[in-house]
Protein backbone atom coordinates (compact mmCIF):
# COMPACT_ATOMS: atom_id res chain seq x y z
CA UNK A 1 0.00 0.00 0.00
CA UNK A 2 1.27 3.45 -0.96
CA UNK A 3 -0.27 6.29 1.02
CA UNK A 4 0.64 9.22 -1.24
CA UNK A 5 0.64 9.51 -5.02
CA UNK A 6 2.28 12.93 -5.39
CA UNK A 7 4.60 14.57 -2.86
CA UNK A 8 6.56 17.76 -2.29
CA UNK A 9 9.78 16.90 -0.45
CA UNK A 10 11.54 19.75 1.36
CA UNK A 11 15.22 19.20 2.13
CA UNK A 12 17.30 21.66 4.14
CA UNK A 13 20.53 22.94 2.70
CA UNK A 14 22.24 22.28 6.04
CA UNK A 15 21.43 18.57 5.77
CA UNK A 16 23.51 18.37 2.59
CA UNK A 17 26.62 19.34 4.58
CA UNK A 18 26.67 15.93 6.22
CA UNK A 19 29.75 15.83 8.44
CA UNK A 20 31.21 18.94 6.82
CA UNK A 21 30.99 22.53 8.05
CA UNK A 22 30.13 23.98 4.65
CA UNK A 23 29.07 23.00 1.15
CA UNK A 24 27.89 19.62 -0.12
CA UNK A 25 28.86 16.24 1.32
CA UNK A 26 28.85 13.93 -1.71
CA UNK A 27 28.08 10.85 0.40
CA UNK A 28 25.02 12.53 1.95
CA UNK A 29 23.88 13.75 -1.47
CA UNK A 30 24.18 10.27 -2.98
CA UNK A 31 22.37 8.68 -0.02
CA UNK A 32 19.46 11.10 -0.46
CA UNK A 33 19.36 10.48 -4.22
CA UNK A 34 19.24 6.70 -3.73
CA UNK A 35 16.41 6.93 -1.18
CA UNK A 36 14.40 9.27 -3.40
CA UNK A 37 14.90 7.08 -6.48
CA UNK A 38 13.61 4.10 -4.46
CA UNK A 39 10.23 5.80 -3.96
CA UNK A 40 10.19 7.07 -7.55
CA UNK A 41 10.51 3.41 -8.60
CA UNK A 42 7.32 2.77 -6.58
CA UNK A 43 5.46 5.07 -8.99
CA UNK A 44 5.29 8.10 -6.69
CA UNK A 45 5.38 11.52 -8.37
CA UNK A 46 8.02 13.69 -6.70
CA UNK A 47 8.88 17.38 -6.56
CA UNK A 48 11.75 18.60 -4.39
CA UNK A 49 12.62 21.98 -2.88
CA UNK A 50 16.09 22.35 -1.34
CA UNK A 51 17.26 25.16 0.89
CA UNK A 52 20.61 26.90 0.47
CA UNK A 53 21.80 27.30 4.06
CA UNK A 54 24.86 25.12 3.51
CA UNK A 55 26.18 27.82 1.16
CA UNK A 56 24.50 31.13 2.02
CA UNK A 57 21.56 32.34 4.11
CA UNK A 58 20.03 35.68 3.16
CA UNK A 59 18.84 36.46 6.69
CA UNK A 60 22.21 35.82 8.32
CA UNK A 61 23.86 37.77 5.50
CA UNK A 62 21.63 40.75 6.28
CA UNK A 63 22.76 40.61 9.92
CA UNK A 64 26.34 41.00 8.70
CA UNK A 65 25.61 44.06 6.61
CA UNK A 66 24.44 42.66 3.28
CA UNK A 67 21.44 44.34 1.69
CA UNK A 68 18.52 42.03 2.56
CA UNK A 69 17.18 41.81 -0.99
CA UNK A 70 20.60 41.02 -2.46
CA UNK A 71 21.29 38.60 0.40
CA UNK A 72 18.08 36.72 -0.31
CA UNK A 73 18.95 36.62 -4.00
CA UNK A 74 22.33 35.12 -3.09
CA UNK A 75 20.45 32.51 -1.05
CA UNK A 76 18.27 31.72 -4.07
CA UNK A 77 21.39 31.07 -6.15
CA UNK A 78 22.65 28.76 -3.39
CA UNK A 79 19.49 26.67 -3.81
CA UNK A 80 20.26 26.37 -7.52
CA UNK A 81 23.75 25.00 -6.77
CA UNK A 82 22.21 22.39 -4.46
CA UNK A 83 19.52 21.55 -7.02
CA UNK A 84 22.12 20.99 -9.74
CA UNK A 85 24.11 18.79 -7.36
CA UNK A 86 21.06 16.65 -6.63
CA UNK A 87 20.14 16.47 -10.32
CA UNK A 88 23.68 15.27 -11.09
CA UNK A 89 23.41 12.60 -8.37
CA UNK A 90 20.14 11.39 -9.92
CA UNK A 91 21.72 11.20 -13.39
CA UNK A 92 24.54 9.06 -11.99
CA UNK A 93 22.04 6.42 -10.77
CA UNK A 94 19.79 6.48 -13.83
CA UNK A 95 16.97 8.64 -12.47
CA UNK A 96 15.63 11.37 -14.74
CA UNK A 97 15.09 14.80 -13.20
CA UNK A 98 14.40 18.36 -14.28
CA UNK A 99 15.61 21.55 -12.61
CA UNK A 100 13.06 24.38 -12.69
CA UNK A 101 13.99 27.84 -11.44
CA UNK A 102 11.70 30.58 -10.14
CA UNK A 103 14.03 33.13 -11.76
CA UNK A 104 14.85 32.87 -15.45
CA UNK A 105 18.37 31.45 -15.90
CA UNK A 106 18.43 29.18 -18.92
CA UNK A 107 20.35 27.01 -19.75
CA UNK A 108 20.99 26.22 -16.05
CA UNK A 109 17.33 25.36 -15.56
CA UNK A 110 13.94 25.97 -17.14
CA UNK A 111 11.72 28.72 -15.78
CA UNK A 112 9.23 27.20 -13.31
CA UNK A 113 5.56 26.77 -14.01
CA UNK A 114 3.03 24.50 -12.38
CA UNK A 115 2.35 22.82 -15.69
CA UNK A 116 6.01 22.05 -16.42
CA UNK A 117 6.47 20.56 -12.95
CA UNK A 118 3.38 18.35 -13.28
CA UNK A 119 4.35 17.30 -16.82
CA UNK A 120 7.81 16.29 -15.59
CA UNK A 121 6.37 14.24 -12.71
CA UNK A 122 3.82 12.53 -14.94
CA UNK A 123 6.68 11.58 -17.29
CA UNK A 124 8.56 9.90 -14.45
CA UNK A 125 11.01 12.73 -13.90
CA UNK A 126 11.71 14.25 -10.49
CA UNK A 127 10.99 17.98 -10.57
CA UNK A 128 13.61 19.93 -8.60
CA UNK A 129 12.19 23.39 -7.85
CA UNK A 130 14.82 25.98 -7.01
CA UNK A 131 15.06 29.69 -6.07
CA UNK A 132 12.28 29.43 -3.47
CA UNK A 133 9.41 31.70 -4.50
CA UNK A 134 11.78 33.90 -6.51
CA UNK A 135 11.09 36.79 -4.14
CA UNK A 136 13.08 38.25 -1.23
CA UNK A 137 11.71 38.04 2.34
CA UNK A 138 10.31 34.55 1.71
CA UNK A 139 12.05 31.42 2.96
CA UNK A 140 12.39 28.10 1.14
CA UNK A 141 9.85 26.76 3.68
CA UNK A 142 7.32 29.18 2.21
CA UNK A 143 8.54 28.23 -1.26
CA UNK A 144 7.84 24.59 -0.39
CA UNK A 145 4.34 25.36 0.85
CA UNK A 146 3.57 27.42 -2.24
CA UNK A 147 4.90 24.82 -4.67
CA UNK A 148 3.22 21.95 -2.82
CA UNK A 149 -0.13 23.71 -3.10
CA UNK A 150 0.46 24.66 -6.75
CA UNK A 151 1.39 21.18 -7.94
CA UNK A 152 -1.55 19.69 -6.00
CA UNK A 153 0.65 17.46 -3.83
CA UNK A 154 -1.02 15.05 -1.44
CA UNK A 155 1.45 15.95 1.30
CA UNK A 156 4.49 18.07 2.04
CA UNK A 157 7.36 16.07 3.55
CA UNK A 158 9.89 18.01 5.57
CA UNK A 159 13.07 15.97 5.87
CA UNK A 160 15.12 17.07 8.88
CA UNK A 161 17.80 15.84 11.30
CA UNK A 162 15.24 15.08 14.02
CA UNK A 163 12.50 12.45 13.96
CA UNK A 164 9.51 14.78 14.26
CA UNK A 165 8.05 17.73 16.14
CA UNK A 166 8.73 18.04 19.87
CA UNK A 167 7.38 20.23 22.68
CA UNK A 168 10.86 21.83 22.74
CA UNK A 169 14.18 21.42 20.95
CA UNK A 170 15.17 17.80 21.78
CA UNK A 171 18.84 18.64 21.18
CA UNK A 172 18.67 21.20 24.00
CA UNK A 173 15.89 19.95 26.30
CA UNK A 174 16.06 16.26 27.35
CA UNK A 175 12.49 16.45 28.72
CA UNK A 176 11.03 17.36 25.31
CA UNK A 177 8.33 14.95 24.12
CA UNK A 178 7.43 14.09 20.54
CA UNK A 179 4.05 14.56 18.85
CA UNK A 180 2.80 11.75 16.60
CA UNK A 181 0.10 14.07 15.28
CA UNK A 182 -0.56 17.77 15.80
CA UNK A 183 -2.90 20.35 14.26
CA UNK A 184 -1.75 23.46 12.41
CA UNK A 185 -3.46 25.57 15.08
CA UNK A 186 -1.56 23.89 17.90
CA UNK A 187 1.74 24.39 16.05
CA UNK A 188 0.91 28.08 15.69
CA UNK A 189 -0.43 28.53 19.24
CA UNK A 190 2.57 26.82 20.82
CA UNK A 191 4.98 28.78 18.63
CA UNK A 192 6.70 25.55 17.54
CA UNK A 193 9.52 26.08 15.04
CA UNK A 194 8.34 23.58 12.46
CA UNK A 195 8.55 26.05 9.60
CA UNK A 196 8.25 29.79 9.42
CA UNK A 197 4.85 31.28 10.22
CA UNK A 198 3.94 32.15 6.63
CA UNK A 199 4.61 28.60 5.42
CA UNK A 200 2.53 27.02 8.21
CA UNK A 201 -0.42 29.36 7.62
CA UNK A 202 -0.34 28.67 3.88
CA UNK A 203 -0.50 24.92 4.50
CA UNK A 204 -3.36 25.43 6.96
CA UNK A 205 -5.40 27.64 4.64
CA UNK A 206 -4.97 25.24 1.72
CA UNK A 207 -5.25 22.03 3.78
CA UNK A 208 -1.84 20.68 2.73
CA UNK A 209 -0.79 18.16 5.39
CA UNK A 210 2.84 18.07 6.51
CA UNK A 211 4.97 15.15 7.68
CA UNK A 212 8.14 16.10 9.57
CA UNK A 213 10.56 13.18 9.73
CA UNK A 214 14.22 12.17 10.01
CA UNK A 215 15.54 11.98 6.44
CA UNK A 216 19.03 11.00 7.57
CA UNK A 217 17.89 7.53 8.67
CA UNK A 218 17.90 5.39 5.54
CA UNK A 219 14.56 3.76 4.83
CA UNK A 220 12.44 6.37 6.60
CA UNK A 221 11.30 8.02 3.38
CA UNK A 222 9.93 4.76 2.04
CA UNK A 223 8.26 4.03 5.38
CA UNK A 224 6.46 7.40 5.23
CA UNK A 225 5.25 6.51 1.72
CA UNK A 226 3.82 3.25 3.04
CA UNK A 227 1.94 5.06 5.80
CA UNK A 228 4.04 3.85 8.71
CA UNK A 229 4.03 5.95 11.87
CA UNK A 230 7.27 7.82 11.15
CA UNK A 231 7.79 11.41 12.27
CA UNK A 232 4.98 13.84 13.06
CA UNK A 233 1.83 14.39 10.98
CA UNK A 234 0.51 17.98 10.89
CA UNK A 235 -3.15 18.27 9.95
CA UNK A 236 -6.24 20.49 10.06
Amino acid sequence: MIKYKRILLKLSGESLMGEQQYGIDVNRLNTYATQIKAIADMGIQISIVIGGGNIFRGLSGASKGYDRVKGDQMGMLATVINSLGLSSAFTAIGQKSRVLTAIRMEPIGEIYSKWKAIEAMENGEIAILSCGTGNPFFTTDTGSSLRGIEIEADVMLKGTRVDGIYTADPEKDPTATKFDKISYDEVLNRGLKVMDLTATVMCKENNLPIVVFDMDTEGNLEKVMRGENIGTYVHA
